[in-house]
């Protein structure tokens, strides 16, 4: 018999005390130092006492912090703790769009042809837009109404397999301000590193500004990070600088969802 007592996923998900506990640690790292119970309880539709009960426990346990009445900061392990089963959660979410959803889901692609609806279309993926033809492809669906070419479309009982590959992302790390920043990048290391990506995002304005004084405009600053993700999912190759204390985590972010990475150097040896 398979034991799942080590499984994230079905910890957080069978446990209604696991998933309170998350959802607890969470919380106090996002209000972090100053947790107010009280409206932790509320948030969470539990007791004031509760609250202080976990909160109590994850300090024993040493993923919380005390420092004082009302003020308490996730520990490493805590974030830690936290990150393994988000991980495991959004995994999952994941499965449940790709796999499940789609079958009951209408997609949205561009009509490459004239289409009626009610036609069996072929779908296909092309430069991260998904596209319907009338033309055979290796995964088809059911038109949802009529349109013409470079119209958006819907099509519904998706079947078989898009083609795609997924893009690969060039990881640079830049140090922080106080390490130099920008001025410690090589431009023509820089210009190298992103020459053949389609999509250049920036993480710390010391990243930003390195590519502006290689004369590049970063197409993602804000939320960067997930832009980047999704884009190479979607088949797009990418560059992405980084600050340092960003990159760690960063790369354990995409090898959680599987996207292929090459890491850069852009300070001269």
């Amino acid at each position: 018999m398979t034991d799942f007592t080590d499984d994230p996923l079905y910890v957080i998900l069978r446990s209604k005390r696991e998933a309170t506990r998350f959802q607890i640690l969470v919380e106090i790292a996002e209000h972090q130092p100053a947790v107010r119970q009280q409206e932790v309880a509320a948030k969470l539709g539990v007791t004031p006492q509760a609250v202080s009960e976990y909160i109590r426990e994850l300090v024993d346990e040493g993923l919380v912090a005390a420092h004082g009445r009302g003020r308490y900061e996730v520990t490493k392990s805590g974030i830690e703790w936290v990150l393994r089963h988000a991980e495991a959660l959004e995994a999952y979410a994941r499965h449940i769009n790709r796999d499940v959803i789609q079958q009951v889901a209408v997609w949205t692609a561009i009509a490459r042809d004239d289409i009626r609806k009610g036609d069996t279309v072929g779908v296909f993926m092309q430069d991260g837009w998904l596209y319907a033809t009338r033309e055979e492809q290796s995964a088809t669906g059911l038109a949802t109404m009529d349109a013409a070419p470079g119209e958006d479309l819907g099509v519904a009982q998706l079947n078989g397999i898009i083609q795609h590959e997924e893009g690969l992302v060039h990881v640079c790390k830049v140090p922080r301000v106080e390490r130099g920043g920008s001025r410690q990048v090589s431009t023509d290391l820089l210009r190298e590193a992103v020459r053949d990506a389609e999509m250049v995002g920036a993480v710390g304005l010391e990243s930003y500004v390195a590519l502006r004084k290689a004369g590049i405009e970063p197409d993602m600053f804000f939320g960067s990070r997930e832009g980047v993700v999704e884009a190479a999912f979607h088949g797009r190759e990418c560059a992405i600088l980084i600050v340092d204390e960003e990159f760690t985590d960063f790369l354990k972010r995409l090898e959680t969802v599987g996207l292929t990475y090459t890491i850069h150097d852009l300070i001269p040896s």
